[in-house]
């Protein structure tokens, strides 16, 4: 069964960034917006784009990610001449080994992309927020005869600094990438989104296999190795909204941005992000309530006060609780008299009466480098009275 383009989704990495966030889930897999989880995102641009065959490459933690994509019908994926495949490392032979790298994890699945003998293949991650057109993508690179096309986008110069870089002519053509270069010398960012001709890729994820000393990544071996050779590759400017959310600030910083409702918008009806979403009754916010400028998910109930915040499904913040620039997510109770500001709460956690989460970055003008969102992870409780501060990470019960 022939397919001019498969998508494969990276979506194993461990997202030790993230902390206590991952600590049961892999990255891919953390909630987002009050009804997402991260990898909604590409499948539901994959959806979007005409993609209907996309393969998942699971690793870390992946039971609650299989869980969810489940046969893919959310994102319009449960297709019987194609749709969405759940691949992990497995054993061949005598041995198996765990995906090794990027370029290794397609590498271990060249017989999945061979059953559907595409003429590119669309590599993706599984852990950035934004809407992308894939098939536009398509379009240039066929256009363009180009053997790789690398998506980018323009950044300020100290952000250049900390990502990997497209150096560029005129064309377009990359001849350059810098990692993380001291004195960039352009701000086209790599978004880590490739479209190959996939005779080309396999040729060189072969090679790359063979050598020893290969650390088998996409950025660090294959991009490199085919600069040097001389093959075509070109950029692919994208100008919306993305950001990677692989640490705990940008994650809040990201969740924060929903809110504007200018940055992204997520009831677009041109190009919906679709999710698995729990069945729960509608919210309910109390006489004595308070909810401003925040989204609140079905089955929450609100009887104290939310400001700038992001309830996902099933929270419940009670009378005299407080709750500002924070992300609660599925499941969380905010008890009476606790105060939640500048936090992340991961699902299931419980904060007692009277305890202080967080603080806001006013209380840390004279040292900002010692105030971040404060985070507590899935499952635990935070005892009556008790304080997590700025920056403070709780992994366990604080009784």
């Amino acid at each position: 069964m022939k397919k001019e383009i498969i998508a494969m989704l990276l979506a194993g990495g461990q997202g030790s960034r993230l902390y206590v966030l991952t600590t049961h889930v892999a990255k891919p897999a953390v909630p987002f917006g009050g009804k997402f989880k991260l990898i909604d995102f590409p499948l539901s641009n994959c959806a979007n784009s005409g993609i209907d065959t996309v393969g998942v490459l699971t690793q870390y933690q992946p039971h609650e990610l299989n869980a969810y994509i489940g046969s893919g019908q959310p994102w319009d994926l449960d297709r019987l001449d194609g749709g969405v495949h759940i691949l992990p490392p497995y054993i061949k032979g005598k041995a198996g080994t765990w995906y090794k790298g990027t370029a290794n994890a397609i590498f271990q699945n060249i017989a999945f992309i061979e059953n559907y003998d595409p003429e590119y293949v669309l590599i993706l991650g599984g852990d950035h927020i934004y809407k992308m057109d894939y098939a536009k993508m398509l379009e240039q690179h066929k256009l363009e005869q180009a053997d790789c096309t690398i998506a980018v986008l323009e950044v300020s110069l100290d952000e250049a600094s900390r990502m990997g870089i497209m150096n560029a002519d005129e064309s377009g053509r990359i001849y350059e990438f810098e990692e993380k270069p001291a004195k960039p010398k352009s701000t086209l960012a790599s978004m880590g989104i490739y479209i190959f001709t996939w005779s080309k890729l396999k040729d060189y994820l072969l090679a790359d296999e063979s050598d020893a000393k290969s650390k088998n990544d996409f950025g660090g071996n294959i991009i490199p190795k085919m600069l040097a050779d001389g093959q075509k590759m070109m950029i692919h400017r994208f100008s919306g909204y993305w950001r990677d959310v692989g640490t705990i600030d940008s994650l809040w910083e990201a969740n924060m941005d929903m809110l504007s409702g200018a940055e992204i918008n997520l009831s677009s009806p041109s190009w919906r992000i679709y999710a698995r979403n729990p069945i729960s009754p509608p919210h309910y916010v109390g006489d004595n309530a308070t909810v401003s400028h925040s989204l609140i998910t079905e089955g929450c109930e609100v009887y104290g006060g939310v400001f700038n915040s992001v309830l996902f499904n099933d929270v419940t913040v009670e009378q005299g609780a407080f709750v500002e620039y924070s992300i609660i997510m599925p499941g969380a109770v905010v008890e009476r008299g606790a105060m939640v500001k500048y936090a992340i709460i991961a699902e299931n956690a419980r904060i007692k009466s009277g305890a202080k989460i967080g603080a806001p970055p006013d209380d840390f003008a004279d040292n900002p480098d010692d105030w971040g969102v404060a985070v507590i992870a899935s499952g635990v409780t935070i005892g009556e009275g008790k304080t997590v501060g700025a920056r403070e990470m709780a992994d366990a019960d604080l009784i």
